[in-house]
This record gives structure tokens, C-alpha cells and sequence, in this order.
């Protein structure tokens, strides 16, 4: 069983954690069949170790951090958009890649943050075991709480390979998402804002 502590109670590092996973990933390829002694085999479960390690980065993040070491005060109260956002994330039920596009607006009242730190917190949230519709909100929820704008907008268009690759086996699927508070409660906001981000596509 994996911990994140070890008999101390102390948490493990890095390292110690990955050696744990790798260790069970040898077992999971094992009882599939294979021989883990096999030359193509023999690092595998150290490389998925430091992959999964990678992908679910998000975990030791924090998102309002990110976007509180960025603000700035500004008398600008229209709408600030940051479209067309890559993400890639596994999906928490069956643990294989869901991706697409993330694009994230919001009305600032007061306070604007650096651009880059938008697509980072999409990032930090994309990097975790995840749901489409939950990403969504904690984006939402995050610009929200830590900007306090007039409102926020979240519109999230992905693939999932759970659904490509086995089940149903829909290769051109796409899901789409969305969330909004404030302002864009209103149609016409949230008109403006679709029709932003469908421009030069």
C-alpha cells in the first residue's frame, strides 16, 4: 500500500515516493502478463513512476498563490480574455488522458493578474486526478475568490480518451463545459464572451 508517510509519521520525499510507485507499477505489469525482466520492461515502471509524479504535480500547488504573487491594481473593467489554453489531465475513473482547451475570462473590479498566471492555474488544476465539470468550477472558483472581479467565465472543450479508446469508442467526441458567476449571468455578457472566443477560429 502506498503511503505518504513513513513510520515516523515524517511525509516521504519525492524520491521515496516514487520508488513506492514504481514498485507497485512492477507488480501492475506483472499480473497483465508481461515479464518484467524483459529488456523494454526493466525501466518502465521507474519512467511511469516519474511520469504520473509529473502529471499530478497540481496536488503540491496552489492556484490562489500563483495568482496573488501577481496582482496589480488597475481602473479596467471590461473583459480580459485568455483563450485557446492547452491542458492535458487524466481522468479520475479511469486514470487515462482527457485534453483540450481552456478559455477563461473575467471583469476585473479593482484588480487584474498577469496573463500567464490564468493559463498556469489551468495548468495546476489539469495536473491532478480530474473531472471536466469539476476543473471547470475550480477555476472559476479560484479567479473568483482570490480577484473578487465582477465575474469570471470558464469555457472548457476537451477530449477524452476514456471514451475514444474503449466504452462507446467516439474518436471524434468533444465535451464541452462551462461555468461563470457575476456579470456573466447575463445572456448578452456571456454572448460577447462566446463570440470572442470562437473569433479567427
Amino acid at each position: 500500500m502506498i503511503s505518504s508517510e513513513d513510520n515516523n509519521s515524517q511525509p516521504l520525499s519525492s524520491f521515496e515516493i516514487q520508488e513506492q510507485l514504481a514498485y507497485h507499477y512492477k507488480s501492475i505489469i506483472s499480473l497483465l502478463g508481461e515479464d518484467t525482466d524483459r529488456e523494454g520492461l526493466v525501466k518502465t515502471p521507474e519512467r511511469v513512476a516519474k511520469a504520473m509524479q509529473f502529471l499530478t504535480q497540481g496536488y503540491a500547488q496552489s492556484p490562489e498563490e500563483i495568482i496573488s504573487s501577481a496582482m496589480f491594481r488597475e481602473d479596467y473593467r471590461q473583459m480580459v480574455i485568455v483563450k485557446d489554453i492547452d491542458f492535458y489531465s487524466l481522468c479520475e475513473h479511469h486514470m487515462l488522458p482527457f485534453y483540450g482547451k481552456a478559455h477563461v475570462a473575467y471583469i476585473p473590479n479593482k484588480y487584474i493578474t498577469g496573463l500567464s498566471k490564468i493559463a498556469r492555474i489551468v495548468d495546476v488544476f489539469a495536473r491532478r486526478l480530474q473531472i471536466q465539470e469539476r476543473m471547470t468550477m475550480q477555476i472559476k472558483d479560484c479567479l473568483q475568490k482570490t480577484l473578487n472581479p465582477l465575474g469570471v467565465m470558464v469555457v472548457i472543450e476537451a477530449q477524452h480518451m476514456c471514451m475514444q479508446m474503449r466504452g462507446v469508442e467516439k474518436r471524434h467526441s468533444l465535451t464541452t463545459t462551462s461555468d461563470f458567476t457575476g456579470v456573466f449571468k447575463d445572456l448578452k455578457t456571456r454572448e460577447e464572451f462566446i463570440s470572442l472566443i470562437k473569433n479567427n477560429r
